[in-house]
């Protein structure tokens, strides 16, 4: 804009100097007439008077210059430093304006001719001229009163640009929200809300969801198919390797069997583990209103017997107040399974694991699992959760891939995972899930046992 003002000052100068030469030149071709005129009437032999000849050369923003030449006399009166003009004009024609110069000034001349009342062979030259200094005076008022006005109107013009900008962005802050909202959500964008402005590009994220889809569908058959294949070679393989060692007579085959038969079972648990971590990163069921101070009894309650086998107490701690939250009962459930596993596979026999479940505050539930294993280095606590990380002196039959799965599956739900030295000596891990508030659940689909 200011580069424009630029431009239009030097237009706007150009346009009011080409005004007043216009004016000027008009005034000049009177004044010749006027002289001219007073010749006639006033000066029978060609003189003027000194009031006369004040009046002629005065000019406040600058100095006017005449001249009267007869053909037969010569200069009769005005200036003689008035250069003539190179061609004499003729009686009966209009008043001829042209430039000259005097003394390095430029001047602006009206060149008229009249026949001498005293003697008709003889023709008078009457020259009037006027330096430029007022013409430029002229056109730098009418400049300096114009940027004024153009500076208004630039001024108004930024404002409503800037207001419509601030609208125009306004109107897709709840499209922007609604995105940021989504997370792994990747279906098509709702167009009733969004801005006809808006259509092209909400249309080619919509196709770029879909080929996200798509490869992530490919991704997910791909895994699965690969997880499906290699379970039942494996399985073969185990039973194999368990009938070989039956019927092995040298300890080192038995002890190089019953190591194949180790390899094999953390195969076909890494397989199951990454068929269980594609359906942690896919994209997320339909969630429910869950009350997990109903349903994590139940889902606790199903590896009892699994840590009887292991000589391990499995405990649960909860409250009694409602616990309600947005959740997919399936993943929540595969969650606390990794969880239980992990706590179960790292905790001694004759140790102790703990499931609880609190609330931190009005807006956050708390999922908890304690174990009194050897826990984690704190240096290494913030590399949990990674996939294939395992820390060193992690114990054997691991994957890695549990905490992952975990974490994915928090992810989805809103939450945080956190990682800490338990108060039973081992790990803790602590699921942090937005809670549901009263009436909250309305409109929502509400599960309250194990089963759904």
């Amino acid at each position: 804009m200011l580069a424009l003002l630029l431009v239009d000052a030097v237009v706007t100068y150009a346009v009011s100097l080409a005004y007043s030469n216009r004016v000027h030149d008009r005034d000049l071709a009177d004044d010749a007439v006027t002289l001219a005129t007073m010749l006639r009437t006033q000066s029978p032999h060609g003189d003027i008077s000194s009031q006369a000849r004040f009046l002629l050369e005065y000019d406040p923003d600058g100095r006017d210059y005449f001249s009267i030449r007869s053909s037969n006399r010569g200069l009769i009166a005005g200036s003689r430093h008035l250069p003539p003009a190179g061609k004499p004009a003729l009686p009966g024609s209009p008043p001829r304006l042209y430039d000259v110069r005097l003394n390095h000034t430029p001047l602006r001349a009206a060149r008229l001719a009249v026949l001498d009342p005293n003697n008709r062979h003889d023709i008078l030259q009457i020259t009037v001229a006027e330096s430029l200094h007022s013409r430029h005076v002229v056109a730098r008022q009418i400049l300096l009163m114009s940027i004024p006005l153009q500076l208004g109107l630039i001024g108004a013009l930024l404002a409503l640009v800037w207001i419509g900008v601030r609208y125009g962005l306004r109107v897709i802050e709840p499209l922007t929200a609604k995105l940021a909202r989504r997370e792994h959500d990747l279906s098509p964008i709702d167009d009733h809300d969004v801005p006809v402005e808006l259509l092209p590009l909400t249309r080619t994220i919509d196709a770029l969801f879909a080929r996200l889809r798509e490869v992530l569908a490919q991704q997910e058959r791909f895994i699965a198919d690969a997880a499906h294949q290699l379970r039942t070679p494996l399985a073969g393989l185990r039973l194999q390797a368990e009938r070989a060692a039956r019927f092995a007579i040298d300890p080192r085959a038995v002890d190089a069997l019953q190591h194949i038969e180790r390899l094999t079972e953390r195969a076909a648990r890494a397989s199951a583990q990454l068929l269980s971590l594609t359906r942690a990163q896919s994209r997320p069921r339909e969630l429910q209103a869950l009350d997990l101070g109903i349903l994590l009894p139940a889902w606790v309650g199903q590896r009892v017997y699994d840590a009887i086998a292991q000589n391990i107490d499995l405990g649960l701690e909860t409250t009694d107040e409602p616990a309600w939250l947005l959740g997919d009962t399936h993943g929540l459930e595969e969650a606390l399974n990794n969880l239980i596993d992990n706590a179960l596979r790292h905790t001694p026999s004759g140790g102790t694991v703990t499931v609880g479940l609190g609330a931190d505050s009005p807006d956050w539930l708390s999922l908890r699992v304690d174990d009194s294993g050897p826990g984690v280095p704190d240096e290494l606590l913030p590399r949990l959760g990674e996939r294939f990380f395992r820390a060193p002196d992690a114990a054997e039959g691991g994957t890695g891939l549990g905490l992952a799965i975990v974490q994915r599956i928090t992810d989805k739900h809103g939450g945080t995972l956190q990682f800490s030295r338990s108060t039973l000596g081992g790990l803790a891990v602590i699921m942090r899930l937005p809670r549901l508030h009263a009436g909250e659940t309305t409109g929502t689909s509400v599960v309250t046992h194990a089963n759904a």
